[in-house]
């Protein structure tokens, strides 16, 4: 008999649905499908390609409003977010997949009576292991650019998100060739026996230590890696900062997705001298934000995902407050399955809020005299995914010598062009997005071709 993986609501604890848990005995012949599957796939022009994956874009586009009920019920953010995630991916393919085109176009060199060319072939069988908290684009910004490039793709979503997962690749199985896209459900034994496989490249999001152990485990076989690991993104708020920006920014930045996102703001360094205004001014924006359930309509706060990560943000806020912070907004209340909005100050770093990943919606904030001091604080960390600056005078120097690999300047982290979702240090190994992360999914192969 198959063992069976249940999802639960995390608001209401009741069963959304079930799948079939993949036996790791099973896996082999997974991998041994997808290589033949490959060959064929590659054989396709890259227009035709693009041309199978818009077909799964239209369907995408035709069932977002079931597919985001999934989603909402089964991660717990709200419609409209689950709604704008789903329709992202159905309407971003065309678009990502000429990208991707354009990046991996062969380019041409001539001189001396010698033309080389320099191609960008496909690797083989990429592995594809995503979380759960932008449980459909956080696996689609891999998988399309994996598939375009000519890849097959084996998939293994987070345990906690299986049925969107799986509605999402049996919507591209309706269209690709067959063993083009798998799925392997399951927890971590699936994903272990996945990395130890005999696939080309492994393209992970997820936490540090997981990173850590796929980079040790996928050393035979010298397999390629493209790592999205954890954040604790600081925001620092200069003497000369527009302080109603720098607080609304704060507080959306640390509640979005319930705190649930690895480029949330973590960790808020504020100069001393405005320290008071920006906290009155946070507790306003805070005191807007309400939680509920995914069709609460004047709910911004969704379910955390489950009782460890509940616990563990409770647990991060306890230990604050035994040490000496001030909540500033909170609750000891929090009704089941959520965290209410909290606001902390006089924050410091032998508390765990600056220490390691909370993942909930919590304002973090701490005071700084100078601004060497504040950038000292902020780069204590091992992680370096994003981080924002507000202010002007020493913004500069602040942007300069802040540790990130994405870095927002009077604003948050994201950029308007075709760049890198990249971390520095800690937080990333490899990238995607960007004419150089779509190559990551490629070998480069040099051609040349003298005079017969």
């Amino acid at each position: 008999m198959s063992e069976i993986l249940y999802s639960y609501n995390p608001a209401t604890k009741e069963l959304v649905g079930e799948v079939n848990v993949t036996p790791v005995s099973q896996i082999k012949e997974i991998i041994d499908k997808s290589k033949i599957a490959q060959k064929k796939w590659f054989d396709l022009t890259i227009d035709e390609r693009i041309a199978y994956l818009q077909k799964a874009g239209d369907i995408l586009n035709q069932q977002t409003q079931s597919l985001a009920v999934l989603l909402s019920k089964e991660m717990g953010k709200d419609i409209n977010r689950s709604s704008g995630e789903v329709g992202g991916c159905a309407n971003d393919i065309l678009y990502k997949a000429n990208e991707v085109k354009s990046a991996i176009k062969t380019q041409v060199f001539s001189n001396y009576g010698v033309q080389t060319q320099m191609q960008y072939n496909p690797i083989g069988v990429c592995a594809v292991i995503a979380p759960w908290n932008y449980p459909m684009a956080m696996a689609h910004w891999l998988i399309i650019p994996a598939l375009v490039a000519g890849n097959s793709v084996v998939y293994k979503p987070s345990e906690e998100t299986p049925l969107i997962a799986q509605a999402y690749v049996e919507i591209f199985q309706s269209v690709l060739p067959e063993d083009v896209l798998q799925i392997v459900q399951g927890d971590e034994k699936q994903g272990k026996a996945l990395v130890n496989s005999d696939v080309n490249l492994i393209a992970f999001t997820g936490s540090k230590e997981v990173g850590e152990d796929i980079m040790k485990n996928s050393s035979k076989g010298f397999k390629r890696l493209i790592m999205e690991l954890g954040g604790k993104d600081p925001l620092i708020v200069l003497d000369d900062a527009n302080i109603d920006k720098a607080a609304r920014f704060a507080v959306a930045s640390s509640f979005e997705n319930a705190g649930q996102m690895c480029t949330s703001t973590e960790r808020i360094y504020v100069d001393k001298k405005i320290l008071k205004s920006f906290e009155e001014r946070v507790v306003l924006y805070a005191k807007q934000y309400k939680v509920g359930a995914w069709n609460d309509s004047s709910a911004n706060i969704g379910a955390i995902i489950n009782d460890n990560q509940r616990n563990r943000i409770l647990n991060h806020i306890d230990d604050a407050k035994q040490k000496g912070a001030k909540v500033l907004l909170g609750s000891d209340n929090h009704p089941d399955g959520f965290i209410l909005p909290t606001v902390i100050t006089d924050v410091s770093e032998d508390m765990l809020l600056f220490q390691d990943e909370t993942f909930g919606p919590v304002v973090a904030i701490s005071s700084f005299e100078n601004v060497d001091d504040a950038i000292k604080r902020a780069n204590s960390s091992e992680f370096a995914l994003g981080a924002s600056v507000y202010g002007q005078g020493d913004i500069e120097k602040v942007a300069k010598e802040l540790d990130a690999g994405m870095l927002g300047i009077n604003q948050g982290s994201g950029s308007i062009a075709d760049t890198p979702w990249v971390g520095a240090k800690s937080s990333g190994y490899g990238y995607h997005g960007s004419p150089d992360g779509h190559r990551q999914f490629t070998q480069v192969k040099v051609v040349s071709k003298g005079q017969y």
